[in-house]
This record gives structure tokens, C-alpha cells and sequence, in this order.
């Protein structure tokens, strides 16, 4: 009825959307296995960094932060 030209367009069709839902899967898993790590990586910091942290916070002087950095440092 449609001829070979009807039952091409409709697999090309099918092809293409089969391609689409292929491609948001992929940047789905990578979007989301890309935000895990950043949370994790956010949880992994030293303890130089929470010590340089406290410091910009104010919650400790300079003083406290020389000699707790030259602790962590030898």
C-alpha cells in the first residue's frame, strides 16, 4: 500500500529516535556520575584547607592558624 518508500521513512523515523533516546541516556549516566564526584571530591579536603577555611571564617586568629600550619606542615 505504502510501497518501499513508506516503510523506509518509517524505520529511518524509528532509527533516529532510537539515536535521541540513546544519546540523553548517556549525558544522563555522565551528568549524574559527573555530580557525584564533585560531592565527593567536596568531602575529601585536607586538613590544611579546613585550617585556611577557619581562618578566612574568622573563627580562629592568626596566631592559632601560624602555629596549627606549622604543625601540619612538619
Amino acid at each position: 500500500m505504502y510501497g518501499i518508500q513508506g516503510m523506509h521513512w518509517g524505520m529511518g523515523l524509528g532509527w533516529i529516535l532510537g539515536v535521541v533516546l540513546l544519546i540523553l541516556i548517556v549525558w544522563i549516566v555522565t551528568k549524574t556520575a559527573h555530580s557525584n564526584t564533585l560531592t565527593f571530591s567536596e568531602r575529601q579536603k585536607t586538613a590544611l584547607e579546613i585550617l585556611k577555611e577557619r581562618f578566612a571564617k574568622g573563627e580562629i586568629d592568626k596566631e592559632e592558624y601560624e602555629e596549627k600550619r606549622r604543625i601540619l606542615l612538619q
